[in-house]
């Protein structure tokens, strides 16, 4: 057995085991864990000093270039997302599903995995999830079958490039800090084109036989049926009429839930009750339905004495040019984990939500603009077309219709422009990449392709924050000497193996770690220790590093892997064993694939 390090090694080694295990508590906050992490590192080598290391280092980690790239790649991402500049891709694959569809889903996983390998996943998975779902609906195949392996497909398809996650820009700039030479845009697109093929044939072959057949949500009845409240006002119909009254008026079509009286109080549904001004009917139908019953009863869909929400002039419900339109709250969104009041839906975009549709249908309870809103919800907002197609072009949420429209603005082919230029600029080498980056950023809002409340949307603070936690405790380790003490047990561990087996096994480590724990943590923590496996063993340094960059973005096996798998467990309705059904065994060919690959390239006897 090695030698034990001494203290400080120690106490970061269990640091990080700490902060890995915090990381899988859904309880506590990513960005909490982050910064108490940075804290603890900063506190304690300035209350236990050690070597040349001072707490100013870990302060540089927040201008790290790295996390600059990373964050600026995020921002140009949302200025595609924001002027719908892949929408002709959408609507193209859109068209053609149902004269081809397994060509189509084949063409849907190879376009999926290429576009991610430049850009960031999610707005990827966003734009492609309401459009399958769409097309196989319209076709009547299950999607279950097809939105785990897109979503997978463009985790393949991210390993590929050094921009193409936030996982490789890490690792090629902490290699590159740790004096080894610094990856080239497409240095390791060849391994991954021969192990991601592999990869996408088992997703388009044999991934939809191993996924049950799940109902998601924005799929569940069509068409979809709304949670709304009817309320009586002084010239309804219904008021001072019995509820049997009431409903001999709508045919006997009408299904009340319940009534409410006042904010406490709801009154039995009997046929002879009464009904008063003020009075709330919770009823459930489709779109049109409810806008027929409240024509019929002289009721509204939205309260009249509201005096947040009113209707007024510039927000009027009445004349010429009024539309209905469903809104799809989407992870992200400005609906998501908010409610109605709070969203300020009115004020900002002149709509007035009238019902709310959610998939496993609960009792919503309490007025609808208390009702706390999740991925998956469609709202029923009505409004003048104007205000409609504003809504749709803002990018912010994703308005449904008849074509499943997305949004599309004239600065789209400038935005694309933008981000073929920084990927271009990129690979060349004609400017690095952080400064490719942050210079698309700054073209995207001069022409307006971005707002700075995109900017500020963009900037996720947990990735910001895991990234920063994960280069301290790296660098931390590094220093210490904790990073040579894990790789000498790794070397111990694996002594009587060939260098071949020992590099498969890194692969397998961090691949088992980054299903668990972030990826980004995952890697940056694992660079600084393959980079010591390498020396110790005289190996090669650039295989090792990229076995920690393939091993770290294999977060095929849970839905908690990476943000993405949630978005497509939420979206698709599946449950947590799906990922596994499908995630093990495309784990499982990455890696022997990758295991056989890299020796072979690399000349690893």
């Amino acid at each position: 057995m090695p030698p034990l390090p001494e203290f400080h090694a120690l106490a970061v080694l269990l640091l990080t085991g700490i902060t890995l295990f915090l990381f899988t508590r859904d309880n506590i906050p990513l960005e909490t864990t982050g910064l108490g992490v940075v804290l603890l590192l900063i506190a304690g080598f300035y209350l236990f000093p050690y070597g040349d290391i001072s707490p100013a280092d870990f302060y540089k980690n927040f201008g790290n270039e790295a996390l600059v790239a990373v964050c600026a790649l995020l921002v140009a991402g949302r200025g595609l997302e924001t002027t719908g500049a892949l929408q002709p891709l959408a609507a193209f694959m859109a068209r053609y599903w149902s004269e081809r569809p397994a060509l189509a889903f084949l063409v849907t996983l190879v376009v999926a995995a290429a576009f991610s390998a430049f850009l960031n996943n999610t707005p990827i998975v966003v734009m492609l999830l309401p459009v399958l779902v769409a097309v196989c609906l319209r076709s009547r195949k299950s999607p279950s079958g097809v939105l785990v392996p897109m979503g997978l497909a463009t985790l393949i398809g991210g390993m590929a490039t050094t921009i193409g996650t936030s996982t490789n820009l890490l690792v090629v700039g902490l290699a590159a800090d740790l004096g080894q030479r610094r990856f080239e845009m497409f240095d390791f697109t060849l391994p991954v084109l021969l192990a991601g093929g592999v990869g996408l044939l088992f997703l388009w072959l044999v991934a939809p036989r191993l996924l049950p057949e799940r109902r998601p949500p924005m799929s569940d009845t069509t068409p979809r049926l709304f949670n709304a409240l009817l309320y009586v006002n002084d010239d309804s119909f219904a008021q001072g009429k019995t509820l049997s009254e009431v409903l001999a008026k709508t045919e006997g079509r009408m299904r009340v839930d319940r009534i409410q009286r006042t904010e406490s109080l709801f009154v039995a549904k009997l046929p002879s009750v009464v009904l008063q001004k003020g009075d709330r009917l919770y009823v459930r139908d489709t779109a049109e339905r409810l806008k027929e019953f409240e024509g019929v009863l002289g009721a509204t869909l939205y309260n009249e004495d509201d005096a947040e929400h009113p209707v007024t002039e510039e927000a009027p419900l009445e004349g010429e040019g009024q539309q209905l339109a469903e809104v799809v709250v989407t992870r992200g969104s400005p609906l998501h984990h908010r409610t109605l009041a709070s969203a300020q839906l009115t004020t900002r975009f002149r709509l007035l939500p009238m019902a709310i549709h959610r998939a496993r249908s609960g009792d919503l309870g309490g007025d609808l603009n208390d009702v706390m809103l999740r991925a998956g919800d469609v709202l029923l907002v009505q409004g003048a077309k104007g205000a409609i197609r504003e809504l749709r072009e803002s990018g912010s949420v994703l308005v449904l219709d008849a074509t499943t429209d997305l949004p599309h603005t004239k600065a789209a082919p400038i935005a694309l422009g933008i981000m073929a230029a920084v990927v271009a600029l990129a690979a060349t080498g004609i400017l690095p990449i952080s400064v490719a980056a942050l210079g698309g950023v700054g073209a995207m809002l001069l022409t307006n392709c971005l707002k700075w409340s995109d900017v500020s949307g963009a900037l996720n603070i947990p990735v910001i924050m895991i990234i920063v936690a994960s280069l301290c405790l790296g660098d931390a380790m590094l220093k210490t000497g904790g990073a040579d003490y894990l790789a000498q047990l790794f070397v111990l561990a694996t002594a009587s193996l060939p260098t071949p087996m020992i590099l498969s096994g890194l692969i397998l480590l961090m691949t088992v770690l980054t299903n668990v724990v972030s990826n980004n943590a995952a890697a940056v923590i694992g660079t600084p220790v393959s980079i010591s496996i390498a020396n110790q063993l005289g190996a090669p340094v650039e295989p090792f590093i990229l076995a920690v960059i393939f091993g770290a973005n294999m977060s095929f096996a849970t839905p908690i892997g990476y943000q993405t798998n949630l978005l497509i467990m939420s979206a698709g309705g599946y449950k947590f064993g799906d990922f596994l059904r499908v995630g093990i065994p495309l784990t499982a060919i990455m890696w022997l694939a990758f295991s056989l690959i890299l020796p072979m390239l690399y000349d690893l006897g």
